[in-house]
């Protein structure tokens, strides 16, 4: 063997190969002043970490994604139709802070278990921005929580579930949260 074969074998042994790239689709809780993460977006999350990361925090990178759904007549916390700018102004910012918040708690639990992340809020419509940033973003895998909605609910909402499974750009895995974890109403989650 001459130099520069061992040159060039000693550079490949020393490249760490790029990690897994998985973007996880995040949302709050939908009960009534309980800004936390959604049973089914915890759930997804430590599967992710036990069943695929495992003990290889430095071969993954998480990227969570939070879509904020904006209100339709966007008076949702207004006692009043009378409303200043200052009024939009606050509720704007109320809701950048509750993602904060939601995406704080995700990469809390990153740094925990020493697995590197990245963390951004879109607002709009959950499905669309999740397959357009898979788009944009390319990440080797979509991991999406379920909240377990039975038929006759699936009709009428929809989930953004099967929806990312037919549309997003690369492989996609729905999780389901344990039954023992499902509040009554799974629209609760």
């Amino acid at each position: 063997m001459d130099k520069g074969e061992t040159r060039e074998r000693g550079e490949m042994a020393s490249q760490s190969p790029e990690p897994t790239r998985i973007m996880m689709a995040v949302n709050e809780s939908s009960i009534k002043g309980y800004p936390h993460a959604s049973i089914s977006s915890r759930t997804a999350f430590e599967w992710t970490v036990a069943k695929l990361v495992r003990s290889n925090a430095a071969g993954f990178r998480l990227l969570f994604l939070h879509v904020q759904v904006p209100d339709e007549d966007a008076f949702e916390d207004m006692d009043s139709i009378y409303a200043s700018p200052e009024d939009f102004h606050n509720m704007n910012e109320k809701d950048r802070i509750r993602g904060l918040h939601l995406l704080e708690y995700f990469v809390k639990r990153c740094h925990q278990y020493e697995i590197p992340c990245e963390a951004w809020i879109k607002k709009g419509d959950p499905k669309e921005l999740i397959c357009s940033e898979v788009k944009r973003v390319q990440p080797d895998l979509l991991v999406v929580g379920s909240r377990g909605l039975g038929p006759f609910k699936r009709v009428f909402v929809g989930t953004v579930s099967e929806f990312c499974a037919k549309h997003a750009e690369c492989p996609v895995i729905t999780i389901k949260r344990k039954p023992a974890d499902a509040p009554p109403d799974p629209v609760d989650d």
